[in-house]
Order: structure tokens, then sequence, then C-alpha cells
């Protein structure tokens, strides 16, 4: 592997095999194709996922690009019956809260169509929980390193990570409890993380319904200046 010295530090040359005009085309075409049909599900199948197949969509989420390469994120992955039943009951307390006082009313009324509430039985019938958490700053021989863009960062690697669960045939789910500071002392992390997404990760039950929704089309979410 070729290296080079940049500024003292070393380098090594970028292994890029450049492909032709129609295949980029395809290749994206195929891949905006997978996407579009990428939803998220709140009714999981219960069927188990073997751990290699987690492992390599952590990994795959890790590959994402961060401030000064300080990979601000750690990943916890659970399947113990015990912390997801616990994480379970912390979470529709929270969420029980925010929909009877913490919601406005237009906030009720704009999920209507997506037909969510309170309870959360998927984060026990889940496989797999992956809960996201961003540090704040990392810590090196008790002195603070600081950490940039840490928000940007992990928002970047949670879209690898649900763009990898997708390509592994698997589905998902955004949840997002607030405020989430029970997973910090569920999953006992220190005080330099923060919890930042949580996500079930499993197969759609046999009979899967999600709303009916429409994507922006292009023309209302991209300006070309040409």
């Amino acid at each position: 592997m070729k290296e080079k010295l940049i500024k003292g530090y070393p380098h090594i040359k970028l292994n890029h095999q450049k492909p032709n005009l129609a295949t980029i085309q395809k290749v994206c075409e195929d891949f905006y194709l997978s996407m579009d049909k990428r939803r998220s599900v709140r009714e999981f199948s219960d069927q188990d996922i073997p751990k290699e197949v987690i492992e390599n969509i952590v990994k795959t989420a890790s590959t994402a690009p961060s401030g000064a390469h300080k990979q601000p994120w750690t990943f916890c992955i659970i399947s113990n019956p015990a912390l997801k039943k616990k994480i379970r009951i912390a979470a529709e307390a929270e969420e029980k809260e925010s929909y009877d006082s913490r919601m406005s009313d237009q906030w009720l009324k704009d999920l209507e169509p997506i037909g969510t509430d309170w309870e959360k039985p998927f984060l026990e019938r889940v496989p797999y929980i992956i809960v996201v958490f961003k540090k704040i700053y990392d810590e090196e021989e008790g002195q603070k390193k600081t950490n940039y863009y840490v928000n940007e960062s992990v928002g970047i690697a949670c879209g690898f990570l649900i763009s990898a669960i997708h390509q592994a045939g698997l589905a998902t789910l955004t949840h997002t409890p607030s405020p989430m500071n029970f997973l910090s002392e569920i999953l006992e992390r220190p005080k330099n993380e923060r919890p930042y997404l949580l996500l079930p990760v499993g197969f759609p039950a046999e009979e899967t319904y999600v709303p009916k929704l429409e994507r922006k089309g292009l023309n209302e979410i991209a300006i070309f200046f040409e």
C-alpha cells in the first residue's frame, strides 16, 4: 500500500476505481429505488437475527465521516430480554406523558395520519435494539478531549446505520422518547455520553401495514443552480 507523508503525517493512496457513467447512473438509480422502499415499521417479528449481521451493520455506521475523525459515538446493542423490558417500561412512561401533556394540539394532529401512540410493545418483541449515544467529549487519563461537530457526526452515522439496516433486508424505526436520560441510567453509560437515537431492529411482522404517505418530489426539495 503506497504511503506519503503530508504535513508530517502518513497518508495512504486512495483506492478508487472510477466506473463509467452508465454504471454510475445504474447504481444510483438502483440504490434510490431500494431506499425508496424503506419505511418506518412499528410491527416486528420476533425472528432471531445472527449477531454477525448486526455487527456488520454497526461497522458500516462507523465508516461515517466525523469532525476531526473523532468518531464521537457509542452503539449499544441490546438483545437481553430483561433490559429490553426495562427500556420499554421507561420509554412508555415518557411517551405517555408526552402524548398526555407535552405535545401541542398541532403536533398530535400532525401525527394522526401516522397512527402512533405511547405504547411501544415492539421494544420487547424485536431481537435487537440499537441505542446510539453521542460522546460530548472523550476522556484520556482523566483529561477531557474535545470532540467536534458531535451532533452532525452522529447524525451522519445514524443515516449510514439506517441505510445498512434497510440494505440487509431488515426494518427499523427512529424512536426518540423525550427526554431519553433513562437510557443512560439503564445502560450505565458514562457522563460524557448522551442518548441520541433508539432503533429497534428486526424483520417486519408477517402482515405489517404502514401509513400511505407520499415523499416530496425532487422539485420540492432541491434547487439546481446551473
